[in-house]
């Protein structure tokens, strides 16, 4: 959830990391800080809030040098303040630390770092490691030697990085188990820290990531990169094909509102060179999936949070009706404690934009620990699920600045579908003419999509009588009942409207107590196997008063009389509406949230990726 940006080289490191730093607000925080290593010695500037408030700090008290650190903040131990904001210093002011994660047993070592003199001066976890380094570093070890030695004392997931005046030629940054990742930027006589690639796409785009429990020495002409125990690791810089300017608004009010209108590219990037349509086959090279392990395939137990979680229930019915698999769909902050019943056989498979969520991360260990194939859906590149995976699918769609998730929901939606034809394929479950048509379907879903784009004013009206109210219930069935989980989350979590999604026909058991002339009713109602169903619940529902407001395929009679608002969707093939019926329902959330004046990208108390349980 916390950014981090580090700087060495000939240039001056204030602008750069705080460039850095604003190129990581998606992330979510409460307070920033950078330290410089200046002639005057370390420099440090802190402050609470938004970063603009610590660039008009830095602008009233500037300070600039060769090597810098810097920080945005998401409290965990001590409240936001200017004194628990990092980066945070040593009692000598030798030692500057900037931290991701929870020592999970500072407060043990504080109380033994106190007993030994130490005075601390926030109430943070992250102080603790400065302390310990400067313990080290008072026993006549150097730098690293030190930063090794005090992190091997820490229990959790963590990421550190670390500069100190005594020697300033040099960035020490770590990482311990899933907390967040360590990319290393490789530039020209210059070298970058950071936690998350945008930090640094705009200087380089040769990059190494960390693995856990390993260290990189960073100087301005390269790195060094080790264990814990010091075993020399292997540097080989990767080209990271992403353009910063991918993560600029542009025209757009709001980067929500842009990563909305850019679904029609990502579902085009994500079905390129994946789909050959005149053979009607799919290729997923990456995933590793070999005709023997899709036969051997006993059960895909789907592992996932939030938004990711909802693409996981519609891939179930995906994969059970194409392939013909058992799937479960389970949270991943509930997977390993729930003891699964995950065989050698059996898949786990991982969806995560970040793919450094850490429930997510520790669901998919639990699945190694079992001997299940590890699969995974993931939109960062080089990031901690990919690497850990036997097999991954990249979602294709570029950087997602915005915390709430819109292309990162409706690609994996594709990814499922093609991973269920392939496996319908490889088991030989699916026939070649049905594997044809599912095939050629695909063909059509960026249209699809750009066509219910195109509705957004018609969008914006239905936003406009909504925005006042308080709360909502979205409904669906079958495949749908997922969008209406989605569209509810979508709606609660940046237009602070409550919201909850809800099985159609579980209405009439408890939830349609709640309806009436103040409570409007989402109804996913587009032409499918479900539709006569959820016409009746619409009818329903309005028998009962509630305003309804109902999304439905283009050419429908039977709804427009019965609904109060319609969200018009294109003809879509049912298995792939998914993606296009949740299209009017992310702008809706967005245009509500706008048009109450609330900060859309950036929603309070969320981050873009939750590395802490």
């Amino acid at each position: 959830m916390c950014g981090i940006v580090g700087y060495i080289g000939p240039r001056n490191a204030t602008p750069i990391v705080l460039n850095g730093l604003k190129r990581l607000e998606y992330r979510g925080y409460d307070s920033a800080g950078l330290a410089v290593l200046t002639p005057q010695g370390v420099q440090v500037r802190r402050e609470v809030g938004k970063l603009h408030r610590l660039q008009a700090l830095v602008e009233s008290e500037p300070l600039a040098g060769n090597l810098g650190i810097g920080h945005t903040r998401w409290a965990t131990h001590g409240e936001p303040s200017r004194r628990n904001a990092h980066p945070h210093l040593s009692e000598t002011g030798k030692v500057v630390v900037v931290h991701n994660g929870i020592v999970e047993n500072f407060l043990a070592l504080r109380e033994e770092l106190a007993a030994e003199g130490a005075q601390f001066r926030s109430d943070t976890d992250s102080e603790v490691i400065a302390h310990l380094i400067e313990r080290f570093l008072s026993r006549e070890a150097d730098l690293v030697e030190a930063s090794r030695q005090a992190l091997q004392l820490l229990e959790g997931s963590n990421a550190v990085v670390v500069i100190s005046t005594l020697e300033p030629d040099k960035i020490v940054a770590a990482r311990l188990g899933n907390a967040g990742g360590v990319v290393i930027g490789f530039g020209e006589g210059e070298m970058l820290v950071a936690s998350d690639l945008p930090a640094i796409l705009e200087h380089t785009r040769r990059v190494a990531f960390l693995e856990p429990r390993q260290m990189a020495v960073v100087q301005a002409h390269g790195a060094e990169v080790m264990t814990l125990e010091r075993r020399p690791v292997p540097v080989q810089p990767t080209v990271v094909p992403w353009d910063p300017v991918a993560a600029e608004k542009g025209a757009y009010r709001h980067f929500m509102q842009k990563e909305i209108h850019e679904q029609v590219r990502g579902l085009t990037d994500t079905i390129a060179g994946r789909v050959d349509f005149e053979g009607g086959k799919v290729f997923l090279d990456s995933l590793n999936l070999t005709p023997a392990l899709a036969r051997r395939v006993r059960k895909i137990f789907i592992t996932a949070c939030g938004t990711a979680y909802h693409a996981g229930l519609v891939g179930k019915v995906l994969l059970e009706r194409i392939a013909r698999v058992p799937v479960e769909v389970m949270v991943a902050s509930e997977f390993r404690y729930a003891d699964p019943l995950v065989s050698p056989d059996d898949v786990v498979l991982a969806i995560s934009q970040s793919g450094e969520t850490a429930d997510t991360l520790a669901a998919m260990e639990e699945g190694r620990r079992k001997g299940a194939t590890l699969w995974a859906i993931v939109n960062a590149i080089g990031s901690q699920a990919m690497r850990m995976a036997d097999g991954y699918i990249s979602m294709q769609v570029g950087p997602e600045i915005g915390v709430a998730s819109t292309k990162a929901y409706t690609a994996p939606l594709v990814d499922l579908y093609m991973l269920a034809v392939l496996l319908g394929d490889l088991r030989g479950t699916l026939p070649e003419a049905e594997r044809r048509r599912l095939v050629k379907d695909l063909r059509l879903t960026p249209d699809l999509v750009g066509q219910a784009l195109a509705r957004e004013e018609e969008v914006m009206a239905v936003a406009r009588a909504m925005k006042e109210v308080r709360s909502c219930l979205y409904i669906g069935r079958g495949i749908d009942m997922a969008t209406a989980y989605e569209g509810a989350l979508k709606l609660k979590e940046i237009s602070y409207i409550h919201a909850e999604g809800y099985p159609a026909g579980e209405m009439k058991h408890g939830p349609i107590a709640l309806l009436d002339e103040e409570t409007p009713v989402v109804a996913i109602a587009p032409q499918g196997p479900w539709y006569d169903k959820m016409v009746s619940q619409v009818e329903q529902a309005k028998a009962r008063h509630a305003r309804v407001i109902a999304v439905a395929t283009e050419g429908d009679e039977l709804i427009p009389p019965i609904a109060d608002a319609v969200l018009w969707v294109p003809p879509a093939p049912w298995l792939l509406s998914p993606v296009v019926t949740v299209v009017p329902l992310q702008m809706l959330a967005y245009h509500i949230a706008a048009m109450r004046g609330l900060d859309v990208d950036q929603p309070r108390n969320l981050a873009k990726s939750v590395t802490v349980e």
